[in-house]
This record gives structure tokens, C-alpha cells and sequence, in this order.
């Protein structure tokens, strides 16, 4: 089976021409939606692909309806192949998972988004090793000063409660909380 699906960004838009070539295309079934393509919460895209049976192909009108960057396009296409469907966009010959030559570009598409996202990751680990190296340090700052840790540590070693220090501290009470008592237990 054909299913089609079709979206627009905004209100104010129109699905018309979209949903008369996929009918056109000989989509049985349309799902349409008026979505942003940035968001990934796309309810009809999601019923479209749990739709989706082996055999079945799903179009659509232009590749940027169904995907606003490579890896999304890449993941969608994933799910597609997973539930042994096929792809096919009308505008975009290339984009086509029903031919040979449009399973190879993807394939090859996919190889490339994979190898630049190992290099992103070895660049920022290398980013990570040089800064380390400097004496950077990484992960939360503390909320309060050494100086100010010592002075909770103490109070709370005389008996002040936890809340009582965070409301002076202007701090969470976890904040307070993970600073260990120190001093006077008495």
C-alpha cells in the first residue's frame, strides 16, 4: 500500500496541493498535519511509520516535509527500512528507497552523516583533553564559596537546620544538605 504524507509549518498554510500530488502518486492514504519541522513531536508523521508493514511505501511531495536536517531524515528512513517499508519523494528522484540507485544514495547519505558526526565526537574529545589539560574544570559550579561551605559545615556541626541555613545561603535545602556537618556536635 501507498501511504502519503503531507505538512505545513503554519496555520495559515495550505495542505491542498500537497495532498492532490500525493493523490496523484497514488496514495491511498494520506496523513497531514500543520507542524513545525523542527519539532520531532510530529503526531501524524508517528502514526504514518507505526502505519507502515513490510511492503508498503510512504511519499511524500518534497524531502523537507518530511525532515529539517540530514540526521533526522537518516533516523526516519531507519524506521521506515525497520518496519520493511520503502521511501520515495516525488520532487527529490534521488530520494527514492524503491530503486537501487535511491537505496545506494542513502547509503551513501548515512555513511556520511555517520562519519561526520565519529568526527564531532573526536574533535570535542580532543577539545575536552587540551582543556583538561590547561586545569579546566568541568561539570556544575558550586553554588556557594569554599569560605561559605565551611561557614554551613560549622553551623550545621552546632545543630542549625538544614532549611533554616537555606534560606539564609539563598540555596536549595539539597544544597545545604550535601555539605557534611563539621565542629561542635554538642
Amino acid at each position: 500500500m501507498i501511504y502519503g504524507y503531507a505538512r505545513v509549518s503554519t496555520e495559515g498554510q495550505s495542505l491542498a496541493a500537497q495532498l492532490a500530488e500525493l493523490d496523484a502518486a497514488g496514495a491511498a492514504k494520506t496523513f497531514a498535519e500543520t507542524a513545525s519541522g523542527a519539532r520531532s513531536a510530529r503526531v501524524q508523521l508517528a502514526r504514518a511509520l507505526k502505519t507502515l508493514e513490510a511492503g508498503d511505501t510512504l511519499i511524500v511531495t518534497r524531502l523537507d516535509r518530511l525532515a529539517r536536517s540530514t540526521r533526522d531524515l537518516l533516523n526516519t528512513l531507519d524506521t521506515i527500512q525497520a518496519r520493511g517499508a520503502a521511501f520515495r519523494s516525488l520532487r527529490d528522484p534521488w530520494a527514492d528507497t524503491t530503486t537501487p540507485h535511491g537505496r545506494l544514495i542513502v547509503t551513501v547519505l548515512g555513511g556520511l552523516a555517520e562519519f561526520e558526526r565519529e568526527l564531532i565526537l573526536s574533535r570535542t574529545g580532543e577539545g575536552r583533553q587540551r582543556a583538561k589539560a590547561r586545569g579546566v574544570k568541568f561539570g556544575p559550579k558550586f553554588s556557594l564559596t569554599p569560605q561559605q561551605r565551611a561557614w554551613v559545615a560549622a553551623e550545621r556541626g552546632k545543630g542549625e537546620s538544614v532549611r533554616h541555613l537555606a534560606r539564609i545561603m539563598g540555596v536549595s535545602t539539597a544544597t545545604i544538605g550535601r555539605i557534611p556537618p563539621v565542629g561542635d556536635a554538642a
